[in-house]
């Protein structure tokens, strides 16, 4: 059944230098209980994606196309206060940096207290409890003390998991999880993804994963979109994609990626650079860095082809 739908969704910014066409015709849907990686090179627009499907984009941001619908509410034209009352207890996000979206001057138990608060109708001694209880089931030790604890008394790792426990504390039908290892070290990593797997399990919750770790995406995702200047180039379960991925972008994507067998001299980098994203873009803005490039990737609108079931690539002439 599904819980989120993003279609054709196309978001710009106006700057001083002009506006960046920073998504276009965005699409892909996701299942209850179904884990869902967003992959691609930073300045894709995997970040610009999960603040437009949460409704916090930054105020130069502009919605010009699509829809956005949360178990068939569209969030885009939805009034702010619905928007209120779904973020955080239906939806919730864990972001890059824990230690810039945590307050630094307030307890961090105090901070999950805030949002049960908000969307759960505890009182303020429930929700102080409930906020212990988290902690603990985040594997935070000495939850208890740690609860009085700010930001900058706690390490990394632990401000992650203060941003899991906030995220989950209302038990979401969606968690959006941006890059949530980034700056970790590698058994930090593991054990905050085991983490977030073991709590989606065990509430049907569906995960929106984003990352530019090709390997932990494969290890942790169902189905993967691959995201390129703002397009999703290629949707599909997870197995297939690595297996035959057919956007040319793709193929080049997971070449990057170190595996065993394969050296640091073996791994073959991605031509070229992103393209500016203002003013006039071709259909395929993978187009100049591509080497099956022709004249119809230039002619028309970018197709879409489904090219198995469940398995769709924009591409004018996949792989």
């Amino acid at each position: 059944m599904t819980l989120l739908s993003v279609e054709t969704l196309s978001l710009s910014f106006r700057t001083r230098a002009g506006t960046v066409r920073a998504l276009e015709d965005v699409s892909f849907d996701l299942a209850k209980g179904e884990t869902l990686g967003i992959v691609g090179e930073s300045g894709s627009g995997k970040s610009v994606l999960s603040f437009a499907v949460m409704g916090i984009s930054d105020p130069a941001a502009r919605i010009t196309g699509g829809a956005v619908r949360f178990e068939g509410l569209d969030l885009l034209t939805a009034p702010p206060r619905d928007l209120d009352a779904l973020r955080g207890a239906e939806m919730a996000m864990i972001f890059q940096n824990p230690r810039v979206a945590l307050n630094p001057i307030r307890p961090v138990g105090k901070q999950i207290e805030d949002v049960l608060l908000r969307h759960a109708g505890l009182t303020r001694a429930e929700a102080r409890v409930r906020a212990v209880e988290m902690l603990a089931k985040v594997r935070i030790p000495d939850p208890e003390r740690r609860a009085k604890a700010y930001p900058f008394e706690m390490s990394g790792g632990m401000c992650q998991r203060v941003m899991i426990a906030l995220a989950l504390a209302c038990a979401p039908k969606l968690l959006i999880a941006d890059e949530p290892t980034t700056g970790l070290d590698v058994t930090t990593q593991a054990a905050i993804m085991d983490l977030v797997g073991d709590l989606a399990r065990e509430s049907r919750m569906a995960v929106i994963l984003i990352t530019h770790d090709l390997g932990l995406a494969a290890e942790r995702c169902d189905r993967i979109a691959v995201m390129h200047a703002g397009h999703v180039v290629e949707v599909a379960p997870t197995a297939e994609l690595f297996a035959a991925p057919r956007h040319p972008y793709t193929r080049r994507l997971i070449a990057t990626t170190p595996r065993p067998g394969v050296t640091l001299a073996e791994l073959e980098p991605i031509p070229g650079a992103l393209p500016d994203l203002r003013g006039e873009l071709p259909p395929c803005r993978y187009a100049a860095r591509c080497e099956r490039s022709d004249t119809a990737c230039g002619a028309g609108p970018l197709p879409r082809l489904t090219v198995r079931p469940g398995h769709l690539v924009a591409c004018a002439r996949p792989l």
